[in-house]
């Protein structure tokens, strides 16, 4: 699917090509203009769905909501960008802002699309079960799923990068050159003498006398002896020795004994197939586990700046305010929230 679609349906092409995302991302290919397209749409998603929430006290409220949403998420990503960014290059990453902004960002739209999908159930109830506590919990229980949902994008685009060496570089350079290293075979041990060809080969060899006789007493010369030929046996083969590949220890194929056939053999004068080396799931970079910790992070900033923002909703009965006066917190004031209702 093109990349040049208008912004509100990025959306579609997260959710319809997420590869093709992560590989725009892996490659930094024209990100701003995604990031832009991201940040437009999740902003008007939002503003959708806080004029929903502000519609339970008024137009007025309704109207502040809608613009308060969306800076709720947007200061949260400034306050814990910085950290995510300077984790991975803590722990030798190689991604730039660009990429770092635009993985936030997806995880950000997904978040905020689900968000305003679910505002005709929420704007329902509204309508037919206006209650205030009940109200607020159902829309913290979709703004939670949304997020949860939205995170869950972000770890597998850093799984795709993680994939692709730029989480742990040194670590995948390792595994190359291991990997060149076994798959390189040994020199030849020895190399085969040529035989000789043909039959056997008589020399002469003159018994008793020189090549031209030797001269009797009386001047006259004796006749030599018959050259009696020597057979001369040809020469036989030096034994070669079949070369053996070079098997690291800890290599799988290091457990088959000398002569035995492992399951990666290739075939007659082809040396072992070597596969390829791979990192277990187990092995994953400190990046990503600090990635996990940077989900709860901005968790906890999202939900403390939501009660220092607060009203969204409004309480039925207080007058309009732009703000509360800041007391308590967001926990306690959903374990009241649950206390009250039930």
């Amino acid at each position: 699917m093109s990349g040049d679609r208008p912004s509100p349906l990025v959306i579609e092409r997260i959710l319809r090509d997420r590869q093709g995302i992560w590989q725009q991302i892996v490659a930094d290919d024209d990100l701003n203009a995604l990031t832009g397209r991201m940040l437009a749409s999740s902003a008007v998603a939002l503003a959708c769905y806080g004029a929903v929430l502000g519609a339970f006290h008024g137009v007025l409220m309704a109207l502040t909501s809608a613009v308060k949403l969306p800076l709720l998420f947007l200061i949260t990503l400034a306050i814990c960008l910085p950290t995510l960014y300077l984790f991975n290059l803590v722990f030798g990453a190689r991604l730039s802002v660009r990429q770092s902004v635009a993985l936030v960002m997806v995880a950000i739209t997904v978040t905020s699309m689900l968000a305003v999908a679910f505002a005709p159930i929420s704007l329902f109830f509204l309508i037919t079960a206006p209650d205030y506590g009940f109200f607020k919990l159902l829309n913290v229980a979709i703004l939670t799923l949304s997020a949860v949902v939205g995170l869950r994008f972000l770890t597998g685009g850093m799984q795709v990068l993680n994939a692709h060496g730029l989480l742990a570089p040194s670590a995948a350079a390792a595994a190359g050159a291991t990997q060149a290293a076994v798959a390189a075979p040994a020199a030849q041990a020895a190399v085969p003498a040529q035989p000789a060809t043909g039959e056997p080969v008589a020399e002469p060899v003159a018994v008793g006398a020189g090549a031209n006789g030797a001269a009797g007493a009386n001047g006259t010369t004796t006749p030599v002896a018959e050259a009696q030929p020597v057979a001369v046996v040809p020469a036989q083969p030096a034994a070669v020795v079949p070369a053996q590949p070079v098997v690291l220890a800890g290599h799988p194929m290091a457990a088959f004994p000398p002569g035995m056939v492992p399951p990666g053999y290739a075939g007659a004068g082809r040396p072992w197939a070597t596969p390829p080396v791979r990192r277990s799931e187990s092995e994953r970079p400190a990046s990503m586990t600090l990635l996990y910790v940077w989900i709860l992070l901005f968790g906890f900033v999202g939900t403390q700046l939501a009660w220092t923002l607060r009203p969204f909703v409004g309480s039925p009965g207080e007058d309009f305010a732009l703000f509360r006066s800041i007391e308590g917190n967001f926990y306690a004031e959903i374990l009241r929230t649950l206390g009250n209702l039930f």
